[in-house]
């Protein structure tokens, strides 16, 4: 896959960052969630969310592998 394939997804007229990993599409967790929630600050509901579920916080490395991706400000980011 090429980098042209790691443009951005629309979904619900928002735009989420993905990339193409071993061979599947990679998505931002945090623009996931600000296409579906209606919040000003992702990262605290995130964060609360993972707080409320120990599972989901204990876990929380292995389900949501940090890839590097352009954030937002254009610059190159984990996320």
């Amino acid at each position: 896959m090429d980098k042209d394939q790691n443009k951005l997804a629309v979904f619900q007229e928002k735009q989420i960052r993905r990339l193409w990993y071993k061979e599947e599409w990679w998505f931002a967790v945090s623009d996931v969630v600000e296409s579906l929630i209606d919040t000003k600050d992702v990262k605290q509901y995130i964060k609360k969310m993972r707080s409320r579920d120990k599972v989901l916080h204990d876990n929380w490395g292995t389900i949501c592998t940090p890839l590097q991706m352009i954030a937002k400000d254009k610059k190159n980011k984990k996320k």
